[in-house]
Parts: C-alpha cells; structure tokens; sequence
C-alpha cells in the first residue's frame, strides 16, 4: 500500500513547477486527473510533458464552455485534493476559485503554485523560475 493510496488529486497545472509537484502526488500512490486544456502547449512538447505527468490519468477539457467548466467542478466535487497554477486572477475568472470549489467540496484541499504570496506586492504578477532567482539573488553572476 502506498502512502496516498485512496486520494484523489484535480491537477489543473501546466509548466513545470505544478506538473512536477503532483508527479510526486501521483509516485506516492494518488490517483492523480491531469486536466488539460484543447490544443495546449503542453500536450505537444513530448518529452517535457510525459516526464512531468507519468501515472497520472488525464482529460482534456474546455475550461472556458460551459460543459468542459462543468465536467472540472463535477471532478473537483469528487476530489480529495485540488492544485492550480494559472496566472494571478485566472482560476477565479474561470468560477474555480477556493469560494466556488469550497461551495461543492468543503473537504476539498486547494493547493495553489504561485510565485508570491497574496499580501506580496508582487501578487498580481505571474512568476517562472527565472524570475524567482534573479528577485531572490539565486541568479547572481558570483
């Protein structure tokens, strides 16, 4: 038996970061719903996209129809855990924000990947990797 076993885990994730942090999810025993969005980046860049999403199970789901944000609140509702790391704003805008999921899930946990917290006064602003290092110095030519 392993250590998730049982716990059911939305991943509306992209890029590295949130994709990288429920592979562990998935390695641990949950039964990881990869949601991916039509015609996405992701889905064509091979290689990066299967290392990052191995034993996950996926979908592919227009978010912004009424159907596809309708199949996402229907998987949130049977989820145990729920990790997003869109832009700042954008999970709100498409109605599954924390109130919205809390509403259909009160046990649901929510997880979000973001670059700044929500009293930095960068919290508005998107955050990749490179950006993280040269604002924390992790980027320095010493």
């Amino acid at each position: 038996m392993s250590a998730l076993d049982g716990v059911r885990v939305l991943d509306l994730t992209h890029q590295v970061a949130g994709p990288s942090a429920t592979l562990v999810l998935a390695f641990l025993g949950a039964d990881v719903v990869k949601v991916i969005a039509p015609g996405s980046r992701d889905s064509f860049d091979a290689i990066p996209f299967y290392l990052n999403n191995a034993s996950k199970r996926s979908v592919e789901l227009d978010l912004k129809s009424p159907d596809g944000l309708g199949c996402a609140k229907d998987l949130a509702r049977h989820a145990d855990v729920f990790v997003e790391n869109f832009s700042p704003g954008v999970i709100d805008r498409l109605g599954l924000g924390y109130d919205a999921l809390r509403e259909l899930n009160p046990r649901l946990i929510y997880a979000q990947v973001k670059g700044f917290a929500a009293d930095s006064p960068y919290r508005d602003y998107p955050c990749f990797d490179p950006i993280a290092q040269a604002l924390s110095g992790g980027s320095s030519w010493r």
